[in-house]
């Protein structure tokens, strides 16, 4: 059977020139960190196949868009299909193939850098091995085509910034793909999200941890243990945080007194809102309110 590294209708890719990587990119302090070597795009790549037994030494991200494939990272096998992600750390044993009957159309790209190690660990660690999978955003495809077509005009110092700063929001629309997605129409969303809808907009009252998981129809225990998990923070602190953020907004572009602000934010002592409010910024309400001039 017919197997082909490239050559298919309609590919794309750019390979940056060796000397361009350890010149530029390994020299310019802002992309250093993480930085693109080769990216591409193979649409419908029927027969496609890579195998590497010792690894490359750069690290590989392939989305794939439609149709189905396989892969293997140091001896696992995963088998993927319409928007579904590998993630081949660098120096890791891996060989990958399209499907033979629904050819996958796939996005690729490889990358370096200290930081980049560190994100390839915090992809790993999220979702439990190399592969994961994402909800389609358009905006996942426009940030890869930005990059690509940055590098595509050449090596300039703005083209290498540009498409290497981009590589950062990109990976990042596949470790946090809920904030990722959050300007994109959603038919649907989960209790956390129901419940940070919830407190923006209701800032200006006082709910309790009963109330706040009332509204989303879970028990309190559940509710601060969900909450928790994925933000970090129990449902009460992030409220706090919340209310800290629109005092902020009103302390910079009003007139609004401190008690007004605090009565605005749902809370009824004055000192016990500054209190809250310094513990969070680091400084009292009205030293804050001096940066506008600022």
């Amino acid at each position: 059977m017919i197997r082909k590294k490239e050559g298919f209708d309609g590919q794309r890719a750019v390979v940056l020139p060796r000397k361009i990587i350890a010149g530029p990119c390994a020299a310019d302090p802002l992309v250093n960190g993480l930085y693109i070597t080769d990216i591409g795009y193979y649409p419908k790549a029927r027969y496609h196949f890579r195998q590497r037994n010792n690894g490359v030494d750069q690290h590989i991200l392939i989305y794939c868009r439609e149709g189905r494939g396989t892969a293997t990272v140091d001896g696992r096998e995963y088998a993927l299909g319409p928007d579904d992600f590998i993630l081949i750390p660098a120096g890791s044993a891996h060989h990958y193939a399209s499907d033979d009957a629904d050819a996958w159309t796939i996005y690729w790209v490889h990358f370096k850098g200290p930081r980049a190690t560190d994100a390839v660990s915090a992809l790993t660690r999220r979702f439990g091995g190399h592969m994961g999978r994402v909800t389609f955003q358009q905006k996942r495809l426009a940030l890869f085509e930005d990059m690509y077509a940055s590098l595509e005009r050449g090596y300039g110092s703005d083209n290498l910034g540009y498409a290497n700063m981009c590589l950062w929001h990109y990976l990042s629309g596949f470790l946090y793909e809920e904030p990722f997605s959050l300007s994109e129409n959603r038919t649907s969303r989960d209790a956390v999200e129901q419940s940070i809808s919830h407190m923006r907009e209701n800032l200006s009252a006082t709910l309790t941890l009963a109330d706040l998981a009332g509204a989303v129809n879970l028990s309190a225990s559940h509710y601060s243990a969900v909450f928790r998990k994925r933000t970090g923070y129990s449902p009460l602190e992030y409220f706090h945080h919340l209310k800290v953020q629109k005092a902020c907004q009103y302390l910079l572009f009003t007139d609004m007194r401190i008690k007004e602000i605090a009565w605005a934010v749902g809370v009824e002592d004055p000192y016990y809102f500054s209190r809250m409010f310094s513990k969070l910024m680091g400084v009292a309400p009205q030293q804050y309110r001096l940066r506008r001039g600022g």
